[in-house]
């Protein structure tokens, strides 16, 4: 059992990765920390954790843990995931894992100084939906691959939240422009070479809280839109030369809606529907990381691919401010 150690009692610990990682079949936590004693304390007492420690520094030079699940602000991502690494724990980090492809290079030189295993946390590459995604497109079940759309929408006007907070990394690409990025290249298999891209910004928070982009992919166009203040809607659609793929539920597996692709024929009269009820997302990203961790079979998102994503990211933000394409 890989022992988990949790940094920061943040909420989606609290309410869907911690919950996930007790239900694993290869994993436990048994620590929590918190720069609030009392709040670690009463986070592990809610799971039955048997270790609480009142700071992050403490608990990583503890041994009873082996990997540490990072829920932090994103602009604190990068520091904890080497001091993690550097205490010679395993990372799981929630993403994005930096707000600059650049700054992943001093994760990746902390994963080999102290041989061990750093992913970012992207749920949806665990989710028997993508992986169906994936195989239908390797199968040419839509022939050749023309277009892919997508859509991630919500709203969110809270000031104190850090997703409206330029310094703790808020703004909707960093949030769930990654989403659309991460999925279309986990499918495909492929790399963006341009991209295109409009954003605008909120006069109060600074923060991005609308983006329109374009990615050529040289073989196909990734179209999507993400938004911060706008109606909740997720879709992501995959189109191609005989047939087209819809996914129902992409990214909020199991909460949002039905967990559904549909495969539909190039005539529009042939429709497949591929269920995949309650998948429990988290809970399988958690028993991939364990297996990796124990050398054993097993897919997990490199830290390479992150920065790969990221490269796009920060394209998209350099695309925004000028007429034309940007290289990725």
């Amino acid at each position: 059992m890989l022992r988990f150690g949790i940094l920061s009692t943040a909420k989606i610990g609290r309410e869907l990765v911690v919950p996930a990682i007790q239900d694993a079949e290869n994993a436990v936590v048994t620590a929590v920390a918190s720069r609030d004693l009392a709040k670690a304390r009463e986070m592990a007492d809610r799971f039955s954790v048997p270790h609480a420690f009142g700071s992050y520094e403490e608990m990583l030079a503890s041994d009873v843990i082996d990997a540490v699940y990072i829920p932090l602000p994103t602009s604190q991502h990068v520091e904890w995931a080497i001091k993690a690494a550097d205490a010679g724990k395993h990372v799981l980090c929630e993403k994005p894992i930096a707000l600059k492809a650049a700054e992943i290079d001093e994760i990746i030189a902390a994963r080999e100084r102290n041989k061990v295993l750093i992913t970012e946390a992207y749920m949806v590459t665990y989710a028997p939906v993508w992986l169906k995604v994936r195989e239908l497109l390797s199968q040419g079940a839509i022939g050749t691959l023309k277009m892919v759309q997508g859509s991630f929408t919500y709203f969110n006007r809270d000031p104190g939240n850090m997703r409206n907070i330029p310094e703790l990394g808020g703004g909707a690409l960093p949030d769930i422009g990654v989403y659309p990025t991460i999925t279309t290249r986990f499918v495909t298999g492929k790399e963006p070479v341009r991209v295109q891209s409009t954003i605008e910004r909120d006069p109060e928070f600074g923060t991005d809280i609308y983006a329109s982009v374009k990615a050529d992919f040289a073989d196909f166009e990734l179209n999507f839109y993400v938004a911060t203040q706008m109606a909740n809607r997720q879709l992501m659609v995959f189109h191609g030369t005989d047939g087209f793929i819809e996914v129902k539920s992409p990214f909020n597996a199991d909460r949002w809606g039905a967990e559904e692709v549909e495969l539909t024929n190039r005539s529009h009269n042939v429709s497949q529907i591929f269920r995949f009820p309650d998948s429990r997302q988290y809970k399988l990203e958690a028993e991939a990381f364990a297996r990796a961790v124990a050398g054993t079979k097993g897919e997990v998102v490199t830290l390479e691919s992150s920065k790969a994503n990221q490269k796009l990211i920060d394209a998209i933000y350099r695309a925004a401010e000028k007429d034309g394409w940007e290289t990725v």
